[in-house]
């Protein structure tokens, strides 16, 4: 039976990470874009402040990019130090985008992020302009695989269990790339993003505007922001519905979780606006319940029901049973491959037996479970419902907040009023972690509700994890949470110094149009 500390820990260590990643993520997705556009009206315009607005923008985007790299690197070094039966388990799946995604889009945007700082003189103007196209085409393309990959892990088709091997293996690769949940958190994330990229620029314009330093320079930063973060805005909410839609199709604990729904309700199910999960008792406390939303959110009907968390765990015990059955079938088979019976039960019977293995928490020999052991198991298909519940409310009113924000913002944008709008320029500013925290508010959502598994459905995450000792564990936890905290202190020093020092000089030659005007200190 596995070690639960070492297990819980590896989590842990694997989290800090990958949400310390994420912060560099979206923000290269963002500015990658903004930085295209930008240039692009360089070119067309032949104009200087584009070019330095390009250059500032871009020097920032290249720290962040830095950041990122260094950090994501590792992430992958845990699935074979961590996560050593979980390599070996759906390696091959996983292992296969990964892969794709270090080919074509990491060395696209690292061979052209080189020419991006290092071309400026040496390439035509379209030819630079290709060059920050291609920049953000490969960031936009990395998302693409990593988030494939992961999307596998939510929801895993075009792919068997083999016997022989005691692998999952590929069956279908079109199915894994086309994958609903992947391409639907694709969208979501990337456009998550945008949207980060555009708060960011909108709140360091803002800072300057506010101290009346580089006027021009920060009023068309601050619209083509606006611009950009209101599609982005609109994005997020039309595609983070799509993903809600495909979670009730393909993960509905997950979305029952979220909405903290325990029993299954008449078509169509409410939302609950506010309500305090009470997991002992399964009831909600002081709920706020608004009809008909979260139905038509999740299955875009009016008379489809949506599975409560108690039918959901009956479910999950009919499979655990059923997942025994495919176990037992596969032990006769690894005796004698030859055991035609044995492989027909095997064939109809496999996709329960993930369910089956989530009995190894409480006996090695789970053909010998108790009743009260599998209806335990079932029981731990539950994931913790008050972090899930108020992590999608949180996300989701960041999100109509955002919609708002950009189109008020564009809407002084388009009527020159930037300048004259205090208030809304120290809103700007003091907005700026609020993407980082809905971004992470999703992504907990994502990763924390699939639990109990790592592969949702065929791989519990205790069964997945390496057989490290628990000092080992602990060194390395240890070392990461050093040597990241660190990395973040450089990162913030940096950007900091970068943005303080402004872009001014960063082109001898300086239009008109761009002196600015005194202006006292805010």
């Amino acid at each position: 039976m596995p070690d639960m500390t070492v297990v819980e820990l590896s989590r842990l260590q694997f989290a800090l990470t990958a949400m310390y990643h994420f912060l560099f993520v979206p923000l290269t997705l963002g500015l990658s874009f903004m930085i295209a556009i930008m240039e692009s009206v360089y070119v067309m315009t032949g104009r200087d402040i584009w070019r330095r607005m390009t250059l500032f923008w871009g020097i920032l985007f290249g720290i962040n990019f830095a950041m990122g790299v260094a950090t994501g690197i590792v992430m992958e070094f845990q699935f074979g130090m961590n996560w050593s039966y979980y390599s070996h388990y759906v390696g091959d799946i996983f292992g296969a985008p990964l892969a794709i995604e270090g080919l074509m889009a990491f060395f696209l945007e690292a061979t052209f992020i080189g020419l991006f700082f290092f071309g400026w003189n040496r390439l035509s103007k379209v030819q630079h302009l290709m060059v920050t196209w291609l920049v953000a085409l490969g960031s936009n393309f990395s998302a693409l695989w990593i988030l494939i990959a992961n999307g596998w892990m939510q929801y895993p088709v075009g792919a068997t269990f083999n016997p022989e091997t005691m692998r999952m293996e590929v069956t279908d690769f079109m199915a894994v790339i086309f994958n609903p949940v992947a391409q639907a958190k694709f969208v979501h994330t990337v456009s998550a993003g945008y949207v980060t990229g555009a708060v960011f620029v909108t709140a360091i314009s803002a800072w300057y505007l506010l101290r009346g330093r580089n006027v021009a320079f920060s009023k068309r930063s601050m619209a083509v922001a606006a611009s950009f973060g209101l599609a982005g805005a609109l994005s997020v909410v039309v595609l983070g519905d799509e993903s809600g839609y495909v979670a009730g199709e393909n993960q509905k604990m997950k979305l029952a979780a979220i909405e903290a729904m325990w029993e299954t309700e008449p078509a169509p199910a409410g939302f609950n606006i506010f309500a305090i999960p009470d997991q002992a008792e399964r009831v909600n406390h002081y709920a706020v319940h608004v009809p008909y939303v979260m139905g038509i959110i999740g299955t875009r009907s009016f008379n489809k029901e949506m599975p409560g968390i108690q039918e959901l765990v009956e479910r999950a015990e009919q499979r655990i049973r059923n997942g025994l059955v495919a176990y037992d079938a596969l032990q006769k088979l690894r005796a004698n491959r030859e055991d035609a019976t044995a492989r027909r039960v095997f064939e109809s019977t496999w996709h329960d037996l993930g369910y089956a293995l989530l009995l190894k928490r409480y006996r090695e020999d789970i053909t010998s479970a108790t009743d009260a052991q599998i209806i335990q198991a079932s029981m731990d298909t539950i994931p913790h419902v008050a972090p899930l519940f108020w992590s999608f409310r949180l996300m989701v009113g960041v999100g109509f907040y955002f919609i708002v924000f950009f189109a008020f913002a564009f809407w002084l944008a388009s009527t020159q009023q930037l300048e004259r709008r205090r208030w809304f320029l120290k809103l700007a500013f003091y907005s700026l972690p609020l993407p980082w925290l809905a971004i992470e508010a999703g992504w907990l959502i994502a990763e924390y509700g699939r639990q109990p598994w790592i592969i949702d459905g065929v791989l519990p995450t205790f069964f997945a994890a390496s057989g490290l000792k628990l000092h080992q564990i602990l060194i390395s936890l240890a070392g990461f949470v050093i040597v990241y905290t660190t990395l973040a202190i450089i990162d913030v020093w940096l950007m900091r110094k970068v943005i303080v020092k402004g872009p001014e000089g960063m082109s001898e030659s300086q239009s008109e149009d761009d002196a600015a005007p005194a202006a006292s200190t805010a």
